[in-house]
Formats: C-alpha cells, structure tokens, sequence
C-alpha cells in the first residue's frame, strides 16, 4: 500500500482528534498544527526526530521569551528591542552546534509560535508539545499501516 496515502489518512483522523482535543483542554489547535509541522519537517526520522523537534522548538519558545521580556525592560527604545533581536537570532541559529539543538527551522516554529500566542510560553509549550506528539502518530501510524497493507495476500 501507498505509505503517502496511509499517512494522508492517518493524519487525517488524527488531525480531527486533535482540534477536539485542543478545544476540549483549552489548548491553541495552531500552536498545536505547528508542533506536527516540526516534527513531519525534521530531518530525523522516528523518536530521535521527536526529540530533536522538541528540543529545537522548545528552546525557541524559551528565545521568544528572552525577546519578549528583554523588550519590556527598555519600552521607551524600540532600537534596544530590534537590536536584541538580531542578537538572539544569531544565538538561535548558533546553538545548532549543539547535536541535539541542530533543527533551527524548529527552533524559530517554537518562536514564532510564542510570539502569536502573546507570550504565554507554558499554553504555547504545552500546545506545541501535544501537538509533536500527534505529529509523530500521524507519521508512523500511517508507516505502519502501510507496511501492514503490503504484506497482505492480494486478493482474488
């Protein structure tokens, strides 16, 4: 069976399951969309490509934070702000140095995410987090129909 097609289904059902989800716990469903975007758009594959994924958005979650508050320190100079966020854009591309901080589009999703949801990084974590994990299922649950389909007898 086509892997693209089990996906594309596996997907979605889960892509329903989670806006109920998301909805049920008061979570943000986009925020949560993203984190299945991280995790389809990482170059890792299987839990490796989850960890890195969340790592990676995670510390850009934690940046935003850096920017927001950093900002807020100095109202009255909008140049201080951009100028720490020129700063803080380098150090998040920088930090994929480090092996498991190495997904920097992960990394500005965990950003941009937490700039859209006004700061509130634990709702936009929390929605991001759910929402890698649901990106994972949709992925390998799909892969594994897939498998499952094509060792099936043909029919008659």
């Amino acid at each position: 069976m086509n892997p693209l097609l089990m996906i594309a289904i596996t997907t979605g059902i889960l892509s329903g399951l989670w806006a109920w989800v998301a909805v049920s716990f008061a979570l943000l469903s986009w925020a949560g969309f993203l984190g299945c975007t991280a995790y389809f758009a990482c170059p890792q594959e299987g839990v490796r490509g989850l960890q890195l994924s969340l790592l990676s958005c995670c510390s850009g979650v934690f940046w935003a934070t850096v920017i927001i508050q950093g900002s807020a320190l100095a109202p009255h100079f909008e140049i201080a702000g951009y100028l720490l966020t020129g700063v803080v854009a380098f150090f998040m591309c920088i930090q994929a140095r480090q092996r498991w901080l190495g997904f920097i589009p992960g990394t500005f999703i965990g950003a941009c995410t937490t700039f859209a949801g006004n700061g509130n990084w634990q709702l936009v974590g929390t929605s991001l987090l759910i929402g890698l994990i649901f990106g994972y299922a949709m992925k390998h649950s799909g892969l594994w129909l897939a498998a499952r389909f094509s060792h099936r007898p043909p029919e008659k």
